[in-house]
């Protein structure tokens, strides 16, 4: 008898009928109604809260929950439909439960779809010889009308990612068994118990933020404990043990340790290990195995200085019967991955090695709230600036500034940034409800470095990255380099308290980026002088791609002069990189990968037929790029540490990195080598 058959379905049975809903708190209709006040008052658009934003709400929270329309029927958006209007009249009644209304019944949803599919994959018996096809482009495929039509979407879905998982196993050419059951089965149990935390504020929270999105993608509204991640990210900075987790089988696993954390000083705790219960302090110990996530980390963080301790499950015991106890004291831990990195690099390019700096910056952080010689005070624009001294002192003739990836941050700091490069001038035109200001570089700044320089952009950089990226190039002080042209996101937003903590704050739209040259960085971007795409490029991805996007418009031009003319450079220099990089097998390559992924990401249904299946996924595979960064070296050295030792070394195959340096090099050459010349006086 086959007993894993009888065993299985005991994992997947999800207790439906017993699921408790959730109810908002006292005090969240006095949210409610603040949040309905301050939009309509503080936002850059001045639009009243009506009907039209009642119906942009109501979409943002049913799509929020159920992105690809698969798990709610159709009856019950009719049934939801009832609101479509009112959400703008229930805000100002202070009424909040239209938000717990969606989340309760996408719970009881969810839990039938994934009963469904588990109970299902326990039976299996699966055969992929017919040429039925799956559909797994559904964000504009119609709600399910029956329970019926949903469980067959689910059919399709998991006898897809069966497929899936036989297709690897077989293109790897694997000798170990395959036990998909069990592992999609883990996988669920698991989705579910992620997506369906019984956590108020949260609900509450999705709910406000499809309310705030109805005005403009990047409005939001923040809980306590958003508001908390936020100054983190900004700060770099986070007091707790010092880990990065995840959620495996129920636990807390040890994805990643911090350098100079409590748990890398202490030395007992291994990257792999399981975090299965808390205490603090001298309280009780809590089980937190299948605990909502988010809670069972805020347990572990706390104030600096204040004592916890963690219940492990080595990695080295698989079967879970070992476990002990380790005391940690919280200290503050420096999220140092997300800080500037800079190095030198030999470039040899026809014949020339010329040293070239390096900088990547992978955020616009900055501390907001201390001076620069306050302990714990972190400025980007300050570490780029170390950069750029040591290169100066070691003479290198130009520099890559990388702002691939970069969604930005604060604005200061753009402002900042650009004044290393920058004599003086405006940086940027901010439109608010009042007026047209500029945020200069004022007069008498010394320049941190004057050689010639390239920016590095994609179709992620974002916010104070245009800002950069624009204001260099419209200055002619830089070339920009990358995909088409960046995100487009050319609005400011400001925090703003709601009221006592408990309320949270609301990020809210309230001014719009203008270069200053007068057009708006909105849905645009910075268009690149040398196109050297990433498969960001081919993707689906940018503002104009997000719902309620403002629109694109113009300014006048600020009163501004050039700082170096780099655009009389532009066209030989673009003409060069087009006739290296047509002639580069790995260039040529590497646009066949982005093209190749473009296909992929466009593509609407697949065949669940396992021969069409396996030819596909090895076509796929070859178009498919290899991070050797995330891949365990031989000697068994694991992905986190690995990407720790590389973070000063440059990252190997990156072809768009290299043709950067020769493009660069081509500027040098042009420009023989010059400096940005000192310019006296003020520019207005």
């Amino acid at each position: 008898m086959n007993m894993k058959r009888i065993l299985a379905p005991a994992l997947c049975v999800l207790a439906t009928a017993s699921i408790a809903e959730v109810a908002p708190r006292n005090y969240y209709g006095n949210i409610a109604k603040r949040l309905g006040d301050m939009l309509p008052r503080y936002h850059v658009l001045q639009q009243p809260m009506n009907d039209e934003t009642s119906r942009r709400a109501w979409t943002n929270l049913v799509t929020f929950y159920d992105f690809d329309h698969s798990v709610f029927l159709k009856s019950d958006l009719d049934r939801l439909a009832e609101h479509e209007t009112t959400i703008d009249d229930e805000l100002r009644r202070a009424d909040p439960t239209f938000g717990f209304t969606v989340y309760n019944l996408y719970v009881v949803r969810l839990h039938e779809r994934v009963d469904f599919a588990t109970n299902l994959l326990t039976r299996g018996g699966w055969e992929f010889n017919s040429n039925e096809t799956y559909r797994i482009r559904r964000k504009d495929a119609p709600w399910p009308a029956t329970r019926a039509d949903a469980e067959e979407h689910w059919r399709k879905r998991i006898k897809n990612e069966v497929l899936v998982a036989r297709v690897n196993h077989d293109l790897d050419k694997s000798t170990n068994a395959l036990d998909v059951a069990t592992d999609l089965i883990k996988k669920y149990r698991q989705y579910v118990t992620v997506l369906t935390e019984p956590d108020e504020e949260a609900v509450l929270q999705h709910y406000l933020s499809a309310v705030c999105r109805a005005y403009d993608p990047h409005t939001d509204y923040m809980s306590p404990a958003s508001k908390e991640d936020f100054d983190m990210e900004m700060n770099l900075s986070l007091c707790g043990v010092g880990a990065v987790l995840s959620m495996d089988d129920g636990a807390l696993k040890i994805v990643e340790i911090m350098p100079g954390g409590p748990i890398d000083v202490d030395g007992r705790i291994k990257e792999g290990d399981k975090i299965i219960g808390v205490q603090q302090g001298d309280g009780e110990m809590e089980d937190v195995m299948w605990q909502p996530m988010k809670k069972s980390i805020k347990k572990i963080r706390g104030p600096k200085g204040t004592r916890v301790t963690l219940q492990i499950v080595p990695r080295s015991d698989p079967s879970g019967a070992t476990k002990k106890l380790i005391e940690l004291v919280r200290d503050e831990i420096k999220l140092e991955d997300q800080a500037a990195t800079g190095h030198v690099e030999r470039v040899t390019f026809e014949g020339v090695t010329r040293k070239l700096g390096y900088v990547y910056l992978p955020g616009f952080y900055g501390t907001m709230d201390k001076k620069p010689t306050d302990p714990g005070f972190r400025s980007c624009s300050l570490d780029v600036a170390k950069y750029l001294a040591d290169f100066n002192a070691e003479g290198v003739q130009g520099l890559v500034l990388d702002l691939r990836g970069d969604g930005g941050g604060s604005l200061r700091e753009a402002v900042m940034l650009s004044a290393l490069f920058v004599q003086s001038g405006p940086v940027v035109q901010i439109r608010d409800l009042r007026s047209v200001g500029c945020l200069p570089i004022p007069p008498g700044n010394p320049i941190a470095f004057r050689k010639p320089m390239v920016v590095l952009t994609d179709r992620a950089s974002a916010s104070a990255s245009e800002i950069v990226a624009g204001h260099l190039k419209d200055t002619g002080r830089a070339l920009v380099l990358g995909d088409n042209r960046t995100h487009g996101k050319g609005t400011v937003q400001t925090v703003m308290g709601m009221g006592p903590d408990k309320y949270g704050s609301m990020k809210i739209t309230t001014a719009r980026f203008y270069r200053i040259d007068g057009r708006s960085t909105q849905v645009e971007g910075v268009e690149a002088d040398v196109h050297l795409p990433s498969l960001l490029d081919s993707l689906d991805i940018g503002e104009d791609k997000l719902t309620y996007a403002l629109p694109f418009s113009r300014i006048q031009p600020a009163d501004y002069r050039l700082s170096w003319n780099m655009h009389k450079y532009v066209n030989q220099l673009r003409a060069r990189s087009y006739d290296r990089t047509r002639n580069d097998e790995r260039f040529v390559r590497h646009v066949a990968n982005v093209n190749g992924m473009k296909e992929i990401s466009d593509r609407e249904e697949v065949s669940l037929e396992y021969a069409a299946r396996k030819a596909q996924m090895a076509k796929d595979r070859e178009l498919r790029e290899l991070d050797d960064e995330e891949k365990e070296d031989d000697d068994g050295e694991d992905a986190a540490k690995k990407r720790r030792r590389k973070r000063n070394e440059p990252k190997k195959d990156d072809v768009v990195l290299d043709e950067a340096y020769k493009v660069l090099s081509d500027l040098i050459r042009a420009t023989n080598g010059e400096e940005v010349p000192e310019v006296r006086g003020w520019w207005f």
